[in-house]
């Protein structure tokens, strides 16, 4: 069943429409374009990811999130490692890029570079595209995904491939997992919760939340084979849908 939000009142609808949406939008343009001009001679990511970051607490404030983060020590304890969340809004970005506190890169639909701003940010910083209508391409991008982890570059992936239309998990597909058993690598379990309140999917409006990323202990895959891919992927969605259900989910508005 889909999770309807809290209904706003008319001063909330209209400071959402007049103050949070153009705004948010405003920063997105503004912190892309400096990511671009920075793009000319900063070839290692770092300056960008950086603007990445700045961009991404100045659009939680904008949207009237308050972001707390749990188990941060776990975000240190690998230096590289694949890092899973679960999919529940357009505001994911932001969270995680205000959250982490190291560089890292995503691995998006491509459908997401061909949107202005965002999807010339992710070409010019390193980001990896997917294309999970094309299978082959599909394990073109993994693989290029594998060899940034071999480089030391920690991944950020959504295993659920899409938003969640009702702000349920979904089923996980197997790139997360595939990608820290081919790298030999940990996953990081992370769990998201009231995103999908904040911005839910096909709906305009923000409804300030309290937000919380949640980290679960790194999944040593030392040892581990491709064909235990299926079953990292079930260890991991259990991690995560473990953390959700103890995640507070209070909205501003409520």
């Amino acid at each position: 069943m889909t999770r309807r939000p809290v209904p706003l009142s008319l001063y909330q609808r209209w400071h959402s429409n007049v103050f949070r949406a153009p705004w948010f939008f405003l920063m997105t343009a503004f912190f892309g374009t400096l990511a671009l001009i920075a793009s000319v001679w900063a070839k290692t990511g770092r300056t960008q990811h950086r603007i990445a970051q700045v961009w991404a607490r100045s659009c939680l404030w904008i949207s009237g999130a308050k972001l707390t983060v749990r188990g941060g020590e776990n975000l240190l304890r690998e230096r590289v490692a694949v890092y899973a969340a679960n999919h529940t809004s357009y505001m994911d970005t932001p969270v995680i890029f205000g959250a982490l506190p190291f560089q890292f890169r995503i691995l998006a639909k491509k459908e997401l570079w061909s949107m202005p701003f965002i999807g010339w940010y992710l070409n010019r910083s390193g980001q990896i595209p997917v294309d999970t209508d094309n299978r082959r391409a599909t394990l073109s991008s993994l693989s290029a995904g594998v060899r940034a982890l071999r480089t030391g570059m920690p991944l950020f992936v959504f295993p659920e491939g899409s938003r969640t239309p009702d702000g349920e998990l979904k089923t996980f597909l197997a790139g997360a997992a595939f990608l820290a058993i081919r790298a030999q690598v940990p996953v990081v379990p992370v769990a998201l919760s009231g995103v999908y309140d904040l911005l839910p999917i096909h709906n305009s409006h923000f409804y300030p939340c309290s937000v919380t990323l949640m980290a679960g202990e790194p999944i040593d895959t030392s040892g581990m084979t491709p064909r235990q891919v299926d079953e990292l992927t079930e260890r991991l969605r259990g991690e995560i849908a473990r953390m959700l259900e103890s995640a507070p989910r209070k909205c501003a508005s409520a």
